[in-house]
């Protein structure tokens, strides 16, 4: 029946909110596009300093816990092995966490920043050859080490508390050490509430990504001539269904075999576009780039464009800002997964793990296919960049992907794979999503009642087709970057808790092995049988 199995004071308040904003939305999208980008530009100019600030905080923050002291504490029992192996780990961490993003970005963001849209604030001067390494490593920034590092953060802090606590799949719960018994109070509600709100808002926000995706590459092979709303709505609507099917599975079947596909079959697209596409500038580039990354990371990491003035402003909240709050606003969601999948993991292999492999995973994918854009664009057609009316840049950013693909050995058939690939990452997301949510609306269960899964996973879809109704791409970052700013006070405690929860165990570590030491008997001649105990010959020991 309606309300069993679910904590009422998370549930009720979250899915008020999600409808009151469906409601208003389709009664007014204009009003709500206004809105909308009104209080993304107002974040952005007022706090876009303190997102470039924290995010850059959290790098700092999880290479110091998985380097320091605190490295060998493990994530669970002491005896506890993996529930998953490596391969599933990492498949899962990475579909859930970047996947559906990586696929509609990795050809368009580069050729956005290399053909200076909105503007050239971001210090790409010009579309030539420098451009396109600039082009690239600043990608690298928005999806390298920073990005997984708000990862870190919310999901070990979820994990410890989860595995090795014993408490409920809950955010509340990583805020013990601070709250205390609070966290059953009002105050654990309402940080609930905010995870899950910002949690649904996160992953509709790639849904409006994937199916705006998904409807160009069916208008590039002919299936459907210039896609409308009403289009992307019925593939929503289609897709969702899909995900809410894998949700009522559970992780350890629809979502594990989903995962390890998508890998899968990304995998072999990139591989594909590696070997068909410009190789050894592929491979060059990688290395370059990533040098670059690590020569330049300080630089770029604090930089918020100031002396751009209005320009400078806007470029962030297209870019930076709005990708700095579009991981926050997906932090509870993939932070409540990754602690769900990472039950017999140490603190040291978790932060590698999240924060390391995926990186490189990501330099690697845009070096593949951000490479293979940008050398087409300079060196080959030369018709990923356009031009508008008034002579400016432009980049077809939903098919930018296909634009690639096309231009490579199999034409059509590579671009049905792609979206093939692009569905079951969508679908990936939203049964991921659906999953967290609910566990999260549900006290922590982590077999929530499977009404309660549909709902959810129906509500994403809602989310997202009202989003695309009250301004597409804009509303999308839009919402992005004003979710994260009340869940960056709740990642900032969650660093708190960590270190005064790691401190007290490793404290207590410490205490436990000097009274072993003290107990522990003296070996003595006598303990030993010496010859003085027994009277015998001493014997050599043996090695």
């Amino acid at each position: 029946m309606p309300g069993k199995g679910v904590h009422g004071r998370v549930f009720w308040p979250a899915a008020g909110i999600v409808l009151a904003f469906v409601v208003v939305t389709v009664a007014s999208p204009a009003a709500v596009e206004s809105a909308v980008g009104g209080v993304s530009s107002w974040i952005v100019g007022t706090f876009g300093w303190y997102y470039t600030l924290l995010v850059s905080a959290f790098v700092v923050f999880a290479v110091w816990l998985g380097v320091g002291r605190f490295g060998g504490i493990r994530l669970g029992d002491d005896g506890d092995e993996p529930e998953f192996s490596r391969w599933s780990w990492f498949a899962m961490l990475f579909a859930a966490g970047m996947g559906i993003g990586l696929v509609f970005w990795g050809v368009a963001e580069p050729l956005n920043h290399f053909a200076g849209i909105p503007n050239r604030a971001s210090g790409i001067a010009a579309a030539d050859e420098v451009g396109a390494q600039g082009a690239l490593v600043q990608t690298f920034l928005h999806w390298g080490l920073h990005p997984w590092a708000i990862y870190v953060v919310v999901g070990l802090a979820i994990a410890y508390a989860v595995h090795r606590g014993k408490r409920p799949v809950s955010i509340r719960w990583a805020l013990e050490p601070l709250l205390g018994r609070r966290v059953n109070g009002w105050i654990g509600d309402a940080v609930d509430v905010v995870a899950v709100v910002g949690t649904l808002f996160g992953v509709a926000t790639s849904l409006g990504l994937g199916v705006a995706q998904i409807a160009a590459g069916l208008d590039f092979i002919g299936v459907v001539r210039d896609p409308g709303n009403l289009t992307k709505v019925v593939l929503i609507g289609a897709i969702t269904l899909i995900a809410i099917t894998s949700v009522v599975t559970g992780v350890k079947r629809g979502i594990k075999w989903l995962s390890n596909a998508n890998m899968g079959l990304a995998a072999a697209l990139l591989v594909f576009v590696l070997v068909t596409g410009p190789t050894l500038f592929i491979l060059r580039e990688f290395i370059q780039s990533s040098g670059l990354y690590v020569q330049n990371f300080v630089r770029m990491s604090f930089n918020t464009t100031a002396y751009q003035g209005a320009e400078g402003q806007e470029w962030q909240g297209y870019w930076t800002a709005f990708y700095w709050g579009w991981w926050m606003s997906w932090a509870p969601f993939v932070g409540v997964f990754i602690a769900r999948i990472s039950r017999g993991r140490t603190v040291r292999e978790f932060v590698a793990g999240v924060l390391l492999v995926p990186t490189l995973l990501s330099f690697f994918w845009f070096s593949v296919f951000g490479g293979a854009g940008l050398f087409r664009q300079l060196f080959g057609g030369g018709d990923l960049v356009g031009a508008d009316a008034t002579g400016a840049s432009t980049v077809d950013t939903n098919g930018a992907l296909f634009g690639l693909l096309g231009s490579l050995p199999g034409g059509a058939v590579v671009v049905g794979f792609a979206i093939v690939l692009v569905v079951l990452f969508f679908v990936t997301s939203s049964d991921s999503g659906s999953l967290v949510v609910d566990m999260l609306a549900s006290g922590g269960n982590v077999e929530p009642p499977t009404w309660s899964r549909v709902f959810w996973g129906a509500a994403e879809g809602v989310v997202a087709i009202a989003l695309l109704f009250a301004g597409g791409l804009g509303a999308l970052q839009g919402v992005s970057i004003a979710i994260a700013l009340p869940f960056s006070a709740v990642m900032i405690a969650m660093c708190v808790a960590i270190h005064r929860q790691f401190t007290r165990e490793h404290a207590s570590a410490l205490r436990a092995e000097r009274r072993l030491q003290h107990t522990e008997p003296a070996r003595t001649p006598a303990a030993e049988g010496s010859p003085e105990s027994t009277g015998d010959q001493a014997v050599a020991p043996r090695p």
